[in-house]
């Protein structure tokens, strides 16, 4: 009996040292690991996130504070044939959001749905060297009036196509199959981003709290649209 006792506490002493190795090799290796936003010594000298490639981050980090946030110039332009300043729900609130996140605001207009005067007022803007983005809000639906992405489409040097499939899918969250009625779309006219919205101040919320503020953000990974805007001319 007093030998099957040893045995067992032979046994037990074996796997209280076994764990204690383990703990100890573990917190070794724990200690090495990168546990916050930083560059590590390999040779992509890449910024790393809890020891993981930032491209392979979780989504609570995409904005990567160590880069100073670029304002841009940004130019908006509601479409509408009733709307003005003073009411114009979807304009003011494009406006304000794009403030507050720091950017300029170089023009804030409203056009009627007219395509000749839409496509007037963006290929004036975009030829202005200094605006780097425009939005418009309105004329992106189904209805004979809806005509801004008619206007404005034929001018794209590149579609975005990615804007209109992500903003679809962040509204079908909201409006289900609804948002098939929505032409949503995005592309660059002499090198300025043009990003054309639905009327609706909910669309115009979530195109800009969903999409813009970060693809408008330097600081935003892995990648966005303002680290590239001195090569759209390549």
């Amino acid at each position: 009996m007093s030998g099957l006792v040893l045995t067992y506490s032979w046994v037990l002493f074996a796997l209280i040292m076994a764990t204690t190795l383990i703990l100890i090799i573990y917190k070794s290796t724990s200690e090495n690991k990168p546990n916050k936003l930083e560059k590590t010594d390999n040779t992509d000298d890449k910024l790393f996130y809890r020891g993981y490639p930032l491209e392979n981050k979780n989504d609570e980090i995409d904005v990567v504070e160590d880069k100073k946030f670029i304002p841009i110039n940004i130019c908006i332009l509601t479409v509408s044939d009733s709307r003005k300043k003073d009411d114009d729900i979807s304009g003011n609130l494009l406006f304000t959001k794009a403030k507050e996140a720091g950017h300029n605001i170089i023009n804030y207009e409203i056009s009627k749905d007219d395509k000749e005067s839409i496509r007037n007022k963006i290929t004036e803007w975009s030829k202005n060297k200094e605006i780097d983005a425009i939005i418009t809000t309105g004329g992106t639906g189904l209805t004979g009036r809806d005509v801004t992405p008619d206007a404005i489409e034929d001018l794209f040097e590149k579609k975005i196509d990615g804007f209109s499939t992500i903003f679809h899918l962040i509204s079908f969250q909201k409006i289900k199959t609804s948002t098939i009625q929505s032409r949503a779309t995005a592309g660059i006219i002499n090198n300025t981003y043009i990003f054309c919205l639905p009327g609706s101040p909910g669309a115009v919320k979530d195109a800009w709290d969903e999409i813009l503020i970060n693809q408008l953000d330097i600081r935003y990974k892995p990648c966005n649209l303002i680290e590239i805007m001195d090569r759209l001319e390549e």
